[in-house]
């Protein structure tokens, strides 16, 4: 009986359903997108690598596949061992093979043939790895240094063809070479840019030596296994220089190196998937509630003709499991949609992932079911419990109970106070914090329980901030107006619930508003007090300068100087302490002027004299470093060296914080030419009243070079300014998902209080309300309510980016910048969702029929 009478009001009422089921889906389908997207990703890497990789590779211990080498040049093994591999037991087959991802490669027109998303540009030899993940679609291989091979994807997406011309840039110079080939990849290319020539060319421009190799490839024979291959050649070379890994270790290896991105990616997508979640509950309660009330009468008969408490209460959730279950299977599938417009909007930004690699575990569905389900369930949980305590004395009065009583709602109010001025007091806590660890704790725990307080004492703040709305906003609509304000105040905890969904997305929006633009105010602050420089190089992706480019810039005239800054490996050791692996920078005296970095004790200019550095505050303290000291200096691919403290630096700039300065002439005295990092980035001061021209002359100058970008101080300040609003920008349009089921809340809550007051509605047109003045009323009541929601969110997201910002100023972010047109944009925004949201209820209320409104029961 409960499942029929479950199933008859759920399809009776389906229509006031629809706008939870549209959350459901929404939310579920993120969740299930998200775990698509990532799923297909790690399958399209994993099975790359595999097919990349041999049964055994062979590299240097020293290699990293993670990131390009700070000399610019790989890490190679001797021809030698190739020689040496090819006859140990086992042994089918072994090819070496070159590569380097320290290459630029750009066309004729002088443009970066590169990928834009982060993929590598890889610069290899044509042998077998290759043609086990590639195969020639036209042309032939290269044959000799002027020739070179592109895969099709590359060439497609920058007009290449055969005949036309690359110029491949490195550390060890640059050459040009004509395309006689074109490849394509057996598997999916995620996104990289690969040109192939021939082996010498390879190594000879490349890798520095005709005799060495980037990797050693080895095929095992039939019936040997890949760990019994490794241990023969392990036993074979019988040295810890190589690094020996099997096809399983090599493809792990890999899949570690990226991992990192996209469990980030599966994270902040997930956790925005949460938000929406979050808020779809609001709107699932909200329509519940308003369901329950409405059929109060309906529940009263039913107790009066015998049925339980727990049957009422029963009812009601197997409504929500039947709307759980639509709306989560309906969300998979849309989940799997979204996945794949994931994936066709990855590849308009460079990294390709073809549908051929669509991965949809079983798990997927299963997660998305249950988790629509439960969240649903849970939703309905207290309205289901309100059904239960219907009393079969209703069945004798109208519709609609009280929403709430006096009592709970002092009870719910209380505990909103105190969680409230307990993430309050949290808040406060986290924005005097001392040590970052303690106080992301606290502002952790400050924004969920401000955020449930805010939920819990929504209807109270309804009370007060509506009226106070109305008188600014409706009481110049006249009577219209004034209904609209009772009306939002009519039902306190209803209005409180609806306008929290819309607070949850504008408090992040708000907050993280706050923290970007603090962020571009205090680099920018920091830019003017301690940057001497005016011009700075570097490469947008990290890469270092290669020499050719740092020749560039030393050769313009009008400038007073150049500063070289390079970064080191090392460990160092205290004085009576453990060895400690940190990263010190190597620079030109003049980086002293070209930075302002304040001491707290010497004089940083001291640092750069012979054996000399400096450490900053935090490391002298942790170590009981004075200036005057000597710490033991153990360069990577060097010497070790008594260097002695000159200068502590603050701890608290935005620049360069944590950095361990010394110079590039005490550096070059213990670590070899050819183990010495290339420049991470330079600087120039121009001479007086030369800054235009040097400017022109520097760009001019570093044409050849399009990797690399010259940026005065202006153009630094934009640029950050750029990265963080397409960061926010991001972040704000992922965001919007939970704002449109804010929305959807705010159309449900609407669409259910016009039927719930369709006799009212009817009284009111009959007493001379026009259709007109009816549809503005249930406008300006929508306005109001997204106003509330948009100034309980502004002003949350205020307090949570405020102490994010003081928490922050321990690593530099010290000016509180709030964004008042970021603000003012969402209370006009909040304005205009309203409207829209509006709109149907409106039109549909203007619709009704008199008498048949006045008639209904």
């Amino acid at each position: 009986m409960i499942v029929k009478t479950s199933l008859r009001n759920f399809f009776a009422h389906k229509g006031r359903m629809l706008l939870s089921l549209v959350a459901v889906l929404l939310s579920v389908a993120f969740v299930c997108g998200t775990l698509v997207f990532t799923d297909t990703m790690n399958a399209t890497f994993d099975r790359l690598f595999a097919d990349t990789s041999a049964d055994v590779t062979v590299s240097s211990q020293d290699a990293e596949s993670d990131e390009s080498p700070a000399t610019g040049k790989p890490e190679t093994v001797p021809a030698s061992v190739l020689e040496e591999i090819q006859g140990v037991e086992g042994v089918a087959s072994a090819a070496g093979s070159a590569f380097s991802t320290s290459v630029t490669v750009v066309n004729s027109e002088n443009e970066n043939i590169g990928s834009t998303t982060g993929a590598p540009t890889i610069a290899s030899n044509w042998g077998e790895s290759d043609e086990r993940s590639m195969e020639i679609a036209s042309g032939r291989e290269p044959r000799g240094p002027g020739e070179v091979m592109v895969d099709a994807d590359t060439a497609e997406k920058h007009g290449l063809e055969l005949g036309d011309e690359l110029r491949t840039i490195s550390a060890l110079g640059d050459f040009r070479a004509e395309i006689v080939g074109v490849t394509e990849f057996r598997t999916t290319n995620p996104g990289a840019t690969v040109v192939n020539f021939d082996t010498e060319t390879v190594q000879e421009r490349l890798l520095g030596g005709s005799d060495v190799y980037t990797e050693i490839h080895v095929t095992a024979a039939e019936g040997v296994s890949e760990e019994e291959l490794k241990e023969n050649v392990a036993a074979a070379l019988g040295s810890d220089e190589y690094k020996i890994q099997t096809r399983e270790e090599y493809t792990a290896e890999g899949m570690e190196d990226i991992g990192g991105f996209m469990d980030f990616m599966e994270y902040a997508l997930l956790a925005f998937a949460g938000v929406a979640l979050l808020v779809g509950i609001f709107l699932i309660v909200n329509t519940f509630s308003m369901l329950v009330a409405q059929r109060t009468r309906e529940i009263g008969l039913m107790r009066a003709i015998g049925s339980s408490r727990r049957q009422m209460n029963r009812s009601v959730l197997v409504e929500a499991v039947l709307l759980g279950v639509l709306g989560s299977v309906l969300g998979v599938a849309a989940g799997v949609g979204l996945a794949v417009g994931l994936m066709e909007l990855m590849g308009l930004l460079g990294m390709n992932l073809s549908t051929d690699d669509l991965t949809v575990k079983w798990t997927t569905p299963v997660v998305g079911v249950s988790l629509g389900v439960l969240v649903t369930v849970l939703a309905a949980y207290l309205p289901a419990r309100r059904a239960g305590r219907v009393s079969p004395m209703a069945a004798l009065r109208d519709d609609g109970l009280p929403a709430e009583g006096s009592r709970v709602g002092r009870v719910r109010a209380g505990v909103g106070l105190v969680l409230t001025l307990a993430g309050a007091g949290a808040l406060l806590a986290a924005s005097g914090a001392d040590e970052m660890a303690v106080g992301g704790t606290y502002l952790g725990l400050g924004v969920l329980l401000t955020l449930v307080g805010f939920v819990l004492i929504g209807p109270m703040l309804a009370a007060f901030l509506v009226r106070g709305l109305g008188a600014a906003v409706l009481r110049m609509f006249g009577p219209v107006g004034r209904l609209a304000e009772r009306n939002a105040l009519r039902n306190p905890r209803r209005t409180g619930a609806t306008g929290a969904a819309l607070m949850i997305g504008l408090a992040l929006v708000a907050s993280l508003s706050v923290v970007g633009s603090s962020l571009v105010a205090s680099v920018s602050d920091e830019l003017d007090k301690s940057v001497g420089a005016d011009f700075i190089l570097q490469s947008d992706t990290g890469a270092p300068l290669v020499p050719g480019a740092a020749e560039a810039m030393r050769s313009v005239d009008g400038l007073e100087h150049v500063t070289e800054y390079r970064v080191l490996d090392a460990v160092l050791t205290p004085p009576g302490g453990e060895p400690v692996e940190e990263s010190v920078t190597a620079a030109s005296p003049t980086y002293a002027e070209d930075l302002g970095t304040e001491t707290v004790s010497g004089e940083l200019a001291a640092a750069y004299e012979p054996d000399a550095m400096s450490v900053p505050e935090d490391f002298a303290e942790k170590h009981g470093l004075e200036v005057g000291e000597k710490v033991r200096v153990d360069f990577a691919g060097g010497e070790a060296a008594e260097l002695t403290v000159n200068a502590v630096t603050v701890a608290d700039s935005s620049m360069d914080q944590g950095a361990m300065y010394l110079s590039i002439a005490t550096a070059e005295r213990y670590v070899p030419e050819e183990e010495m990092p290339l420049n991470q980035i330079m600087f120039a001061k121009a001479e007086e009243g030369q800054e235009d021209a040097a400017y022109a002359a520097l760009k001019q100058e570093l044409e050849p070079f399009p990797q690399y970008t010259v940026r005065n101080q202006a153009d630094y300040k934009q640029l950050l300014e750029d990265q963080v609003g397409q960061l926010l920008n991001m972040v704000y349009g992922l965001l919007a998902l939970a704002i449109v089921v804010a929305i959807l809340g705010v159309v449900n809550t609407l669409a259910l209080s016009v039927v719930e007051r369709t006799r009212e509605i009817g009284l009111m047109r009959a007493i001379g309300l026009s259709r007109r003045q009816l549809r503005r009323m249930i406008r300006l009541e929508s306005v109001v309510i997204a106003l509330f929601g948009a100034l309980l969110g502004v002003g949350l997201g205020l307090g949570w980016g405020t102490a994010a910002q003081q928490l922050l100023a321990l690593e530099g972010l010290m000016v509180l910048e709030i964004p008042w047109p970021t603000i003012i944009t969402v209370f006009v925004g909040a304005a205009v969702v309203g409207l829209a949201a509006a709109l149907v209820p409106a039109f549909r209320a203007g619709r009704m029929n008199v008498l048949n409104a006045i008639a209904t029961e």
